[in-house]
């Protein structure tokens, strides 16, 4: 109902199976983002979903990027980053959010709200992600 796609190619889809349903999900996920954002923000949407879980350019990522004034003896804890990038609104969501499980960093759950990242890590640009979401690459700036 939510879609010009011909009922035809909605039929076809029906019948996928495994790999092809995640095709179908995406196929009308576009179709329903364009009608209700515009084709623009729908393929905005999917690059960003792409990036996000892998199949798609890293490089349409969200980017934070972390001054080095930031850093504490070369180091920068991953609350501060949670702020940085506008994720939590403050320090100790942050921590709330990293000690139930809701935080990961490269696709790894971190419940230590201790955690810090390096001078090289951030070079390199550290993936974090809070929730199903909100995502961003941090780079040293």
């Amino acid at each position: 109902m939510l879609t010009f796609l011909p009922l035809e190619e909605i039929d076809k889809m029906d019948a996928w199976e495994g790999a092809q349903l995640n095709t179908a999900k995406e196929i009308l996920a576009f179709e329903l983002t364009k009608m209700i954002h515009g084709e623009e923000e729908a393929i905005a949407a999917q690059n960003a979903a792409r990036a996000l879980f892998g199949a798609g350019n890293s490089a349409l990522t969200p980017s934070v990027e972390v001054a080095e004034e930031s850093l504490v003896d070369g180091k920068i804890d991953i609350n501060s980053l949670l702020v940085l990038g506008k994720m939590v609104p403050s320090r100790s969501e942050g921590r709330r959010a990293i000690e139930q499980g809701g935080v990961t960093v490269e696709g790894e759950k971190i419940t230590d709200f201790k955690t810090t990242f390096t001078k090289e890590q951030l070079a390199q640009g550290v993936l974090i992600k809070r929730g199903k979401k909100s995502f961003a690459k941090f780079i040293l700036k």
